[in-house]
């Protein structure tokens, strides 16, 4: 019996295929949170502009970069090469640590707005009172961040899980 030393060719999947295989199955769970994040942020007013600015940029290009890198691998733009699969690692890597970034800038933002819900009303009363119609607000834009917060380290994780996977793929090729 021989035998054999040859590695098995890696396989990057194309149509449907890119529903049931890893790491793959994580595009659509990618796109569901990154725009439950772009819908959030952008939902309330953008203050401080800078770090929600960048949160604004993470969200939207990671959602349009991970739609098009999807409808590439549904139509098998890829042609099973080994430069896509790197390709496919690098850009995850990439999403992976600007969405951990923009989630660590929207935690702040949002702690942010809880200092404002304690101290603007204590504040409020040695100036001019806030009002009941005013604090609501602001406690919903804090709420509202809370879940986007939640969304944008959900959105971390899948990417992190993608650039694993994407790199044993890459290996393994």
């Amino acid at each position: 019996m021989a035998a054999t030393t040859a590695q098995p060719m890696g396989n990057l999947p194309s149509g449907l295929g890119i529903c049931t295989t890893a790491p793959d199955i994580f595009y659509l769970p990618e796109l569901v949170f990154g725009g439950l994040v772009w819908i959030l942020v952008a939902s309330t007013h953008v203050i401080p502009p800078n770090p929600l600015g960048w949160v604004m940029f993470v969200s939207v290009f990671c959602f349009v970069m991970t739609f098009l890198w999807m409808v590439i691998f549904i139509a098998g733009g890829h042609k099973n090469s080994s430069g896509w699969a790197a390709a496919d690692f690098a850009y995850h890597g990439l999403a992976a640590f600007f969405y951990l970034s923009a989630s660590v800038d929207l935690a702040i933002t949002t702690l942010n707005y809880k200092t404002a819900t304690v101290i603007l009303p204590a504040i409020s009363l040695t100036a001019s009172p806030l009002t009941e119609e005013a604090l609501a607000t602001i406690l919903k834009y804090y709420k509202i961040d809370i879940a986007a917060v939640v969304f944008s380290y959900v959105a971390t994780l899948f990417y992190f899980i993608h650039v694993i996977l994407s790199a044993i793929r890459w290996k393994n090729f």
